[in-house]
């Protein structure tokens, strides 16, 4: 199997560096509504939390009235609007900001929540280091020791207008087939909103990939996927894995490790939707003009 080096989401490792030899972590997959329960009294029943090696990711079945306490956190919190989220605000010690549409969000280091003006989910990405939040993920124990594979975080430089609520809207986004998705960057993370696409993903239309040293959080929000995933065969045979090909429905979360062979195909006879999610925000996409929607606000290192 051949995997073209000039494929846009991929950084092959034999391309670029030679094997560590350390572990390949396992693939994790986790569907929310078995995490949580979407009809559940108070938010926390209606919360999941996940996370990989530098991102922790809170899904909240949310309804109207509810206050989602983030804590006070050291970095920035990042909020994912889809379209199906409700209307909510943004509450810091500066005041509120409404969102009512989709979009990015960002909210800056300090005491935040969220006041929820209807019934929907909220995505919200915390850096896993922060102490209110760390011990919380249910697969927490996956990362009591970090993954030699992936790089550790390091955040990138501050937004020059300093500190702030940043809203970024999709429905302020061009269309562009020169551009892979829509993707936004902070200090901590990079998110690409990839299109949605109606019915299955054409089998002879993949694009199998793998990435030297981060985890890729493929968020699926609308129908279904499957992941087929491939672990490298390392010299030690007992640590040989079958390949994945795991079919999961929305919401849900695939957590896919370095250096993993990679695709997702859309298999929903409807409305299908991936959001990918990376901490430390990817390079390789970021040196490409015009693919960082918010680059003048977040620079590169």
């Amino acid at each position: 199997m051949a995997y073209g080096k000039d494929d846009p989401r991929s950084s092959l490792a034999t391309a670029s560096r030679p094997d560590s030899g350390a572990p390949i972590a396992a693939p994790q997959y986790f569907d929310f509504r078995t995490l949580a329960s979407p009809d559940g009294t108070s938010p926390d029943e209606r919360t999941a939390i996940v996370r990989g090696q530098n991102v922790i990711l809170v899904h909240t079945f949310a309804r109207a009235g509810d206050e989602l306490g983030n804590g006070t956190l050291d970095g920035e919190l990042v909020v994912l609007a889809i379209g199906d989220s409700p209307a909510f605000s943004v509450i810091t010690d500066d005041g509120a900001t409404k969102i009512d549409e989709p979009g990015l969000v960002v909210v800056p280091p300090g005491a935040s929540k969220l006041t929820v003006e209807g019934d929907g989910p909220l995505i919200r990405l915390i850096e896993a280091t922060e102490p209110d939040w760390r011990d919380r993920p249910a697969n927490a124990d996956a990362y009591a020791e970090d993954h030699p594979r992936v790089a550790l975080l390091e955040r990138w430089p501050e937004p020059p207008a300093g500190p702030a609520v940043r809203f970024y809207r999709l429905s302020e986004v061009p269309k562009d087939s020169g551009r892979f998705g829509r993707i936004f960057r902070t200090r901590s993370f990079m998110v690409n909103f990839i299109p949605e696409v109606d019915g299955p993903r054409d089998p002879h239309k993949l694009s199998p990939h793998t990435h030297d040293d981060f985890e890729q959080l493929s968020l699926a929000v609308q129908g279904e996927y499957v992941h087929h995933i491939r672990t490298p065969w390392l010299p030690d045979s007992t640590e040989w894995r079958d390949d994945d090909h795991v079919r999961i429905g929305s919401p849900s979360v695939a957590i896919i490790p370095p250096p993993t062979v990679h695709t997702s195909a859309a298999a929903g006879p409807d409305r299908n939707q991936l959001i990918d999610i990376f901490s430390p925000p990817r390079t390789d996409f970021s040196a490409k003009p015009g693919w960082v929607l918010n680059a003048d606000d977040y620079p590169m290192p």
